[in-house]
């Protein structure tokens, strides 16, 4: 089983992606509605992948991304994001961002992640 931390506040919006990977996968998702829930959780378990919505309670989600990666180099992160992929890449660059996710991802996003996990140990 894969272990998955989302970092939103935005749960409703994220309903048919979370259905996407549970149909697909065997996946527990855990949920946080703020940076520091989430480094807390980060504290007591590492998951398999971090979600991190683009924006959670006024903190950017690059923002939360370097948190994490400071915190926690080994983390695998996916963040969602309305930037174009260049400009995508360049706010991201060196913080091992796995993948980027439209503002509100569907089903066929969830695929993309599973695919992901699928590649992890």
């Amino acid at each position: 089983m894969k272990h998955i931390l989302l970092i939103t506040t935005r749960e409703t919006q994220f309903a048919e992606f979370m259905n996407g990977l549970t149909r697909e996968e065997t996946v527990e998702i855990v949920t946080a509605v703020s940076s520091e829930e989430a480094l807390k959780t980060l504290s007591a378990d590492t998951p398999d992948l971090v979600i991190i919505d683009e924006d959670v309670d006024g903190i950017s989600g690059l923002k939360i991304a370097r948190d994490i990666l400071m915190k926690n180099a080994m983390v695998n992160q996916v963040l969602v994001s309305r930037l174009s992929s260049e400009e995508f890449h360049e706010a991201s660059e060196g913080l091992g961002i796995m993948a980027q996710l439209p503002p509100e991802p569907d089903a066929e996003q969830a695929k993309i992640v599973i695919k992901i996990l699928k590649k992890m140990p």
